[in-house]
């Protein structure tokens, strides 16, 4: 897959990549090992701006945890594309991780990150079939509803 097609596939799903986010703390957002590229942990931070904040099964719905993890995966391939020196260098998706802040009981934590894992999909057809974790936790960084890591292969 080219840069035109991950851009272009962006552009009609009406999405752009985010500015690389900046860490809140001593790492990269990305660190490249090879023709892998992993990144740190990304939440539905857009430009500064945190969206879907809160614990799913409480103050954030299975529909936000599920636009969350799409826009985690968003800063994950914005993340890459800069490890890997641009988007035309990433090919193909191997894992996700993906941890939900929920509530106790909870038991969708698969289905809020079939948001990444429907984006990827969109994006990388088959060649984004990826091996995924999705766990519940009782809390994350400044209560973000998901956090994402991903492990692309790059040229």
């Amino acid at each position: 897959m080219t840069t035109l097609d991950l851009s272009s596939r962006l552009q009609r799903l009406g999405l752009e990549l985010p500015a690389v986010p900046k860490p809140t703390g001593n790492y990269r957002a990305a660190k490249r090992a090879g023709n892998l590229v992993f990144t740190s942990g990304q939440t539905a931070r857009i430009n500064g701006v945190r969206h879907y904040v809160g614990k799913v099964g409480a103050d954030v719905t299975d529909e936000d945890a599920y636009h969350s993890a799409r826009l985690s995966f968003l800063n994950c391939l914005a993340s890459a594309a800069w490890a890997a020196g641009g988007l035309e260098h990433v090919r193909d998706v191997i894992a996700i991780t993906g941890y939900v802040n929920c509530v106790d009981g909870y038991e969708k934590q698969p289905a809020a990150i079939n948001g990444a894992s429907d984006l990827v999909e969109k994006l990388f057809g088959e060649a984004g079939a990826h091996a995924r974790t999705a766990v519940g936790v009782n809390a994350l960084p400044f209560n973000v509803s998901v956090e994402l890591s991903v492990v692309f292969e790059v040229e």
